[in-house]
This record gives C-alpha cells, sequence and structure tokens, in this order.
C-alpha cells in the first residue's frame, strides 16, 4: 500500500469514527476520541518477573479483597459494552493465574455488543488453559516473548519456563488462533540482536510480532540508552529485507504493521516513545483494585469504580464517574523524557 492510499483510508475510518462519537458522551473524551476499547486487568500477581515490568524488590500487592471480583468485572464491562466499548482485553500480572479465568471470559462472551474478547498472557501456563479458554469464548491472544534463546529469557523474567512459552505459541496457531500475536519488548544490548530472528518467525507461520518500544514504568530502571526506537528496528530489518512494506490498519491500531513479500505473518512496531499515537488513542483502563484510568501514563487522577461499587452506587452515578474521567484525558503523554520522571505504578499493577 502506497503512502497515499494509507492517509485516505485513515482519513475515511476517522470520520466514521467522528460520527459515530458524536451519539455517544459517556466514552468520547474533550478531543473527540471516542473509546471503544477497554483493557481490564484480573490480578497483579504473575508467575515471572519481566525486567521492564517488575521492580527487582518487587511490589506490594493489594489484598484479595480489594480485587475486583468476578461479577463486579462482568458489571463495570456491561457499563462500558451498553456505551460502545467493542473490544475488552484481559491482561494482569498475569490474568491466567487467576482461578475463575474462564468464568471472566465466560461472563463476557454473554454481553451483548461485545464483539472480541482478548488476552494478554506471558503463556506459561498455557498449553493446559487454552482450550478451555477458547471454549469460554476467547477470540484472540497476545502472548508475550522478548527473546528466542532459552537462557536469555531466564535473564529477563528471572524465571524458567522459555520452551512452556514457546509451546503456547504452537498449540495457540494449532487451535486456529489467526494471527497469534507475540509481543516483543526490545532493549538495546540485551535481546536487539534477535530482531531479524523474530521476524523471520513469519515466515511460515499466522505470527504477528509486535516490538515494543522500551517505557518507563516506577522501578524499570529506564533511560533513553537501554530504548531501541522503531525507526532504528525498521532499518535493521530494511538491510536483510529491504522490501518490507507498510499494511493498512484500522485508524486506532496502535501497532504499525509491514510485511516482507511472500510471508505468512507480519510484523508490527509501538510505538509509544518515538511516535506516540495519542491522537488516534480509543484505550480505556481498569485496574485489578477496579481504578479507571484514561491514559496508560496518567499518573494521578485514577478514579474507583470499586469503591462506588461497593458502596451502592447507581448505573448512573457510575457512567457520571466514568463520563468525567473520560473529559479529563489529556491530548496526549508527556513525552519521552518526562514520563521517566512522573510518578506512576509500575507496570505490573497497570495491566498490561
Amino acid at each position: 500500500m502506497n503512502d497515499l492510499n494509507f492517509l485516505l483510508l485513515q482519513v475515511q475510518q476517522f470520520k466514521e469514527l467522528l460520527h459515530k462519537s458524536k451519539n455517544n458522551g459517556m466514552l468520547t473524551d474533550s478531543f473527540g476520541r471516542y473509546h471503544t476499547y477497554l483493557r481490564i486487568s484480573v490480578t497483579e500477581r504473575c508467575n515471572l518477573r519481566c525486567l521492564y515490568c517488575m521492580p527487582a524488590e518487587g511490589v506490594t500487592l493489594t489484598k484479595n479483597d480489594g480485587i475486583l471480583r468476578t461479577e463486579e468485572i462482568i458489571k463495570i464491562a456491561d457499563l462500558f459494552v451498553k456505551e460502545g466499548v467493542r473490544k475488552i482485553r484481559l491482561t494482569g500480572g498475569e490474568p491466567t493465574v487467576r482461578k475463575d479465568i474462564v468464568d471472566i471470559i465466560a461472563g463476557l462472551k454473554e454481553l451483548p455488543g461485545l464483539k472480541q474478547i482478548a488476552i494478554t498472557t506471558n503463556g506459561l501456563t498455557l498449553t493446559r488453559q487454552l482450550p478451555s479458554l477458547q471454549r469460554a469464548g476467547l477470540d484472540a491472544i497476545n502472548i508475550s516473548l522478548d527473546t528466542l534463546k532459552e537462557y536469555r529469557f531466564e535473564q529477563f523474567t528471572r524465571r524458567k519456563g522459555w520452551s512452556r512459552v514457546v509451546g503456547a505459541i504452537d498449540l495457540a496457531i494449532q487451535l486456529g488462533y489467526n494471527p497469534v500475536k507475540v509481543n516483543c519488548v526490545v532493549l538495546k544490548g540485551f535481546n536487539d540482536d534477535e530482531i531479524i530472528n523474530f521476524v523471520n518467525l513469519t515466515k511460515d507461520r499466522p505470527i504477528d510480532v509486535r516490538f515494543i518500544e522500551y517505557m518507563p514504568f516506577q522501578g524499570n530502571d529506564w533511560n533513553e540508552n537501554k530504548m531501541v526506537s522503531f525507526d532504528s528496528m525498521k532499518r535493521t530489518i530494511r538491510d536483510v529485507y529491504p522490501d518490507l512494506c507498510r499494511l493498512p490498519t484500522e485508524y486506532n491500531e496502535t501497532s504499525k504493521a509491514y510485511r516482507v513479500p511472500g510471508f505468512r505473518g507480519q510484523v508490527g512496531f509501538i510505538t509509544s516513545m518515538s511516535q506516540h499515537f495519542c491522537d488516534t488513542c480509543n484505550r480505556l483502563r481498569i485496574t485489578a483494585d477496579g481504578n479507571l484510568k484514561v491514559c496508560l501514563f496518567e499518573g494521578k487522577g485514577e478514579v474507583s469504580l470499586r469503591d462506588a461499587l461497593r458502596n451502592g452506587a447507581s448505573d448512573e452515578s457510575l457512567k457520571e464517574m466514568i463520563g468525567m474521567a473520560v473529559r479529563r484525558k489529556k491530548k496526549q503523554h508527556a513525552g519521552m523524557f518526562n514520563l521517566s520522571q512522573m510518578e506512576n505504578r509500575p507496570m505490573i499493577l497497570i495491566g498490561g
């Protein structure tokens, strides 16, 4: 697709979304962005300790009674779906460590109007869980894998389990997920030498490798020298595959999609640091302890839907709270260097 056709497609999609947003109050912010995508963290717990997510000293977890219950997750999701959310992604922590994850997916599947239920997982226990998750209604899956080298996996995650994650990717393909998205956070001097190896995963299989720029969160020791930018990654790939071409994407898509001609799968780049996509953001987040975050990088200003629910708030009161929070959403995040100085939760307490 050439640049002009790509631009024309983006303009048309924007016009369609703008028309929809005029008929939607609660989920439209003051900049006209209509939010149709909700990410719900179902747990703060995780069975890995990834460098970019978990501080070395660990985190203080919310007590069990402070985490949203299954019925509260479904209730909150129902409110958002009735107001226009069409995609829900379950995150964590690691969502598969929650014992009732199948029940949560099944409950969400019953919500009229919800088009897709997805999950982001480290895949560690997925080979025994995925068939049940699929039967419950799981539509799409992202599996995190930052290295194709087993010894390096243990350095990244501070745990063993590389072969199980690779097995989970294979099983997801066998069960018909297409594409299977593989999330890879790229760090300079750690795994940037594996970029081409990840691209090669897409040659014969329906895999969408998503290269993610390293982002700053509390306790993950972010600095500019560790970050590999979108442009740098793209140059590395084009040194080997000069015909790497841009693919059309949805207007609100976070990933810039590319494919090596002739390859079955594709690659994408999530460029939160070097080329933010705030102008087209349609995402909202619910943390495991029930707070609404209107931006991933929002340090303060979270709204507790859990407390409101447990205090007997009506649907209308909850909608008003949500609408006020969404309307306060800023035009864009603070920028790469300012973000590294801002107070925010560790990634594991936000939800991936």
